[in-house]
């Protein structure tokens, strides 16, 4: 069995940044620099994507207290209601941070550093999504159908989600480093 690929995402620079060209393993022919360019340009396509769910579900919810059902709520459906426009603000703020950061950093040379935070932001946003979406529907499950269908629905979404976010992305990457051969650039 080969040893896996080690990553040249984390290939730091060297004195010469031409000198990271051709670094064992790497089909794409880039320098340290360009490999930064490039996972920043690949997370903002993942940021406008998740930025725009979370905005709108965050809108969606702003708007629940005035229906008129909204009166009719219990206690813990109330507080359920409030932790979840926490949450969805909190996935919103995350996933907008790392545009803060570029405006900040913008042309100070810093993007393994900007590329590093807007990653953590992300997985961090992914996490407050995560939790925000298996909560907005266990809160519809619970007001439609009954507190123990919502508790049912929305663990069943967490599960969801965790095999889908977590569980399936490290199975391929295991595999790939298993047989280098099915790894396409």
């Amino acid at each position: 069995m080969d040893a896996p690929r080690p990553s040249t995402d984390d290939v730091p620079p060297t004195a010469d940044d031409a000198s990271a060209r051709d670094v064992p393993g790497d089909d794409r022919n880039e320098t340290y620099t360009e490999r930064m360019d490039r996972n920043w340009n690949e997370l903002l396509q993942e940021l406008r994507v998740t930025q725009t769910g979370a905005q709108i579900l965050t809108g969606f919810l702003l708007t629940v207290p005035f229906q008129s059902r909204f009166g009719d709520l219990d206690d813990y459906q109330r507080g359920t209601y409030l932790v979840l426009v926490v949450m969805a603000a909190l996935a919103t703020i995350l996933f907008v941070a790392p545009v803060s950061l570029h405006r900040l950093l913008f042309r100070r040379r810093l993007k393994p550093q900007l590329v590093d935070a807007g990653h953590w932001f992300a997985r961090a946003g992914l996490v407050a999504l995560a939790l925000t979406l298996a909560g907005v529907t266990m809160l519809l499950f619970d007001v439609v159908l009954s507190r123990t269908a919502g508790h049912v629905v929305g663990g069943a979404l967490l599960v969801v989600i965790a095999v889908a976010w977590l569980v399936l992305p490290q199975v391929i990457a295991r595999r790939a480093t298993a047989d280098p051969d099915t790894r396409r650039v």
